[in-house]
């Protein structure tokens, strides 16, 4: 038995690949306003709504739900509604609302040189 747990802790673990996408988007994420809220008795996604509503929070912003002492769950509140956190990170430029100034300059620059 003692011999299984040594041959499973040699094996090596392998490291899982890093998106650049996932990671600036995560990065943008990290400036947007973020709430930290308990689930209670309601499912985490249900929590968040009624948060958003009772405390009458614009978009964006990131709401972390926590559902128990070992899990929680974030979510993206959005013009468009409630993405999972996760989604958002990896589609970032699909929310206007996550265009960073840097972009913004990127694209006012664009646009008065094409003319």
């Amino acid at each position: 038995m003692q011999s299984l747990g040594k041959e499973v802790k040699s094996l090596a673990r392998r490291r899982k690949r890093k998106s650049r996408r996932r990671q600036e988007g995560r990065r943008i994420l990290e400036q947007v306003p973020q709430y930290s809220i308990e689930s209670g008795e309601d499912k985490p996604v249900t929590a968040a709504r009624k948060f958003i509503q009772a405390e009458g929070i614009l978009p964006p912003a990131l709401l972390l739900v926590r559902r128990n002492e070992h899990t929680t769950d974030r979510y993206f509140w959005a013009e468009k509604g409630l993405f999972g956190a996760q989604y958002v990170e990896e589609n970032h430029f699909l929310f206007p609302s996550l265009r960073t100034s840097e972009e913004e300059e990127e694209c006012f620059v664009m646009a008065t040189h094409s003319r």
